[in-house]
C-alpha cells in the first residue's frame, strides 16, 4: 500500500487536544539527540507523585545485562504490605529514542494504591546511541533482578506482570519472548498498551496517521530505524523478535495478554493482528480496540470519558490475573 489512506476521525471529546499541540515534525537520526535535549522538560520526582499517598518509594541501581551498564528503577510500594503481593514491571515508551521512566510514575502509583501491588519501573538505554539489542536485553535484565529479588521486594514471584505502553509496550512484549526463550522468570501475565512492535509499516493504520496524530508515521520511521539501522522495513532482513515482536513466527508457551490500541493511531492493526495470531495458536488474549482513540490518549486526555472505560478495562484484568 503506497497511497495515503482515510483516517478513522477521533473521538469528539479528545480531538480538541491535537490542535492545540506543536506540530511533529520528524527528525534525522542524526539529530534524535538533539530533538531529545530540547525538549526535555522538568518532571517531579516519584516521591512528589506519591506524596500523601500510602506508598514506599525506592530509588535503586541494579546490575544490567552482562558487560553493560547498571541499571536504574524505581521502585513503589504500598505502605505496610504485611505479605507478598503481585508485582508490576514497568517500561517506559518513546519510541525507543527518547523518555524517562518518570513518565509512568502516575500510572503505576494509581496502580499501587487501587491493587495494592509493587511496581518497578526501569531505565534502558535508548536508541541511536545504544541500538537494538541494548533496549530489550536492558529491559530482560531488569526483569531477572526482579524475579530474583522478589521476597526482597515483597512480590509474589509467580504473579508477575510485564507491562507497557508504545515502545514500551513493544518491549515488554519482546521481554516476554525473551522469557520463554531462556526459560527465564514465569510470567502471569504481559499488559501491552499501545505497544509499537512491527517495523515493516505496511498495514492500513500505518498508512492512515501519516503526518496526524501524536505519534505519525514519519515519527515511527525514524524509531526503527534508529533501533534497527538498514535492517528496519526490510522483510528479508534477519530483524530480532524481540525488538520487534510482530516478526515472531512462534507465539505460542506466551504468558496471558492484554492488548489495547485506539482506532485512530497507526500501531492499531499490528497490535490487532499480534492478538489475531496469539488466539491461532490456542493463546490467551484480550483485545480493546478503543473507538477514535490517538495514541497515548489515555496520557494526554486523562480525565476523558474515554480514558476512564480504558482504565477501568485494565485494572479489571490484572484483579483477573494476578487472582485480586
Amino acid at each position: 500500500m503506497t497511497a495515503k489512506a482515510t483516517p478513522v476521525p477521533f473521538d469528539p471529546e479528545i480531538a480538541p487536544i491535537l490542535q492545540v499541540m506543536p506540530p511533529n515534525t520528524a527528525p534525522t537520526v542524526a539529530e534524535i539527540p538533539a530533538m531529545r535535549s530540547a525538549g526535555a522538560m522538568p518532571t517531579p520526582s516519584a516521591a512528589d507523585v506519591v506524596a500523601g499517598r500510602a506508598i514506599d518509594v525506592e530509588e535503586r541501581t541494579i546490575p544490567g545485562p552482562p558487560d553493560a551498564p547498571d541499571l536504574e528503577v524505581t521502585i513503589l510500594r504500598p505502605h505496610g504490605a504485611s505479605s507478598a503481593v503481585p508485582g508490576l514491571y514497568n517500561i517506559h515508551g518513546g519510541g525507543m529514542i527518547m523518555g524517562h521512566r518518570s513518565m509512568d510514575t502516575g500510572r503505576l502509583a494509581d496502580l499501587v494504591d487501587e491493587l495494592r501491588v509493587v511496581a518497578v519501573n526501569v531505565e534502558y538505554r535508548l536508541a541511536p546511541e545504544h541500538p537494538d539489542p541494548a533496549p530489550v536485553e536492558d529491559c530482560y535484565a531488569g526483569l531477572v533482578w526482579m524475579s530474583q529479588h522478589a521476597a526482597e521486594l515483597g512480590v509474589d514471584p509467580e504473579r508477575i506482570v510485564v507491562m507497557g505502553g508504545s515502545a514500551g509496550g513493544g518491549l515488554a512484549a519482546g521481554v516476554a519472548l525473551l522469557a520463554r526463550d531462556r526459560k527465564g522468570p514465569r510470567l502471569a501475565g504481559q499488559l501491552l498498551l499501545c505497544p509499537m512492535i512491527d517495523d515493516l509499516n505496511t498495514t492500513v493504520s500505518s498508512y492512515q496517521y501519516d503526518g496526524i496524530g501524536t505519534w505519525p508515521r514519519a515519527m515511527n520511521l525514524i524509531g526503527w530505524q534508529a533501533l534497527l539501522g538498514d535492517k528496519a522495513g526490510d522483510p528479508e532482513a534477519d530483524v530480532s523478535i524481540y525488538a520487534a515482536p510482530a516478526r515472531a513466527e512462534d507465539l505460542t508457551d506466551l504468558p496471558p495478554a492484554f492488548i489495547e490500541a485506539g482506532s485512530a493511531e497507526m500501531f492499531r492493526d499490528e497490535d490487532v493482528a499480534y492478538a489475531s495470531r496469539i488466539w491461532a495458536v490456542g493463546g490467551q488474549a484480550e483485545l480493546h480496540v478503543w473507538s477514535g482513540g490517538f495514541h497515548g490518549f489515555d496520557m494526554f486526555a486523562p480525565e476523558s470519558a474515554l480514558t476512564r472505560a480504558a482504565l477501568a478495562s485494565r485494572s479489571n484484568w490484572l484483579r483477573r490475573i494476578l487472582g485480586l
